[in-house]
């Protein structure tokens, strides 16, 4: 039977006030910015907060790589290597960033990747220079679209390199497991990096697929200047597990933060 159907739309215009105004609350007692887009795929809603100026991804790219790393691998009509399976595996699992050199330049580094991304109509992200693929800027709505490429059953990744990629982002070793999981995870991949940009200061990223009280949402978290890895993970699942609940809990249910 044909999956029905699902208009995108807006959170109606009472809810996202309310929730605004809870992210803001919340941020203004936090070092450092943030922004979050999420979209639930159950009910179409997208929802995306503080998206004006874009953030280096960190280790939030290899999701990127990954995705235009299998859809190399299709256009060239073969599976991967044991050794290119090892790549990926480690890339993503356990977020090993010689890994992560390896397959960027697989791809054709900065340009490969840019070319991938806009054919995919992921508008606002900027690779790094060089092989700098850690420093690649993006917005949060950015990176939910690649997440959509990535998981969408009528999306660019065969069936195969599909549930491949989910089973990748699925495993991820116990201690890289924070981020959005804390809003009720099932795939993920997070970033974290003390950035020389900003003085030291910590980036900390986390990008996901979850299933919450029967909605299914993707969702894209990315932060800034807080002063450690704590502090930084702290916000990011805070804002998550607010966004969520906001979006898959009924419409009488008032956010707090």
């Amino acid at each position: 039977m044909q999956a029905p159907v699902v208009v995108e739309r807006a959170l109606p215009p009472d809810r996202r006030r309310a929730l605004d105004r809870a992210l803001e609350r919340y941020l203004r007692q936090r070092p450092g910015r943030a922004s979050v887009a999420v979209y639930d795929k159950t009910t179409g809603i997208r929802y995306a907060f503080r998206e004006h100026t874009p953030y280096m991804l960190a280790s939030v790219a290899k999701v990127d790589i990954l995705l235009a790393f299998l859809l190399d691998k299709q256009r060239e009509g073969r599976r991967l290597t044991a050794y290119e399976h090892r790549l990926a595996d480690r890339m993503i699992r356990n977020s090993d960033n010689d890994c992560a050199h390896e397959l960027y330049m697989m791809i054709g580094g900065q340009n490969g990747l840019s070319r991938v991304l806009r054919t995919l109509g992921v508008q606002h992200t900027r690779p790094g220079p060089g092989l700098s693929w850690g420093s690649t800027r993006s917005r949060p709505s950015d990176q939910v679209k690649v997440l959509e490429r990535l998981t969408d059953p009528s999306g660019p990744l065969s069936d195969l390199h599909r549930r491949y990629a989910l089973k990748l982002m699925s495993s991820v070793v116990p201690e890289q497991a924070w981020g959005v999981s804390a809003a009720g995870g099932e795939a993920l991949k997070n970033g974290w990096l003390p950035a020389h940009v900003h003085g030291g200061l910590w980036t900390i990223n986390s990008v996901g697929r979850l299933r919450v009280r029967g909605h299914e949402l993707l969702i894209a978290v990315l932060s800034e200047r807080s002063p450690d890895m704590e502090t930084g993970v702290a916000t990011v699942e805070h804002l998550a597990q607010v966004a969520v609940s906001a979006l898959t809990t009924r419409a009488k249910t008032t956010v707090s933060s």
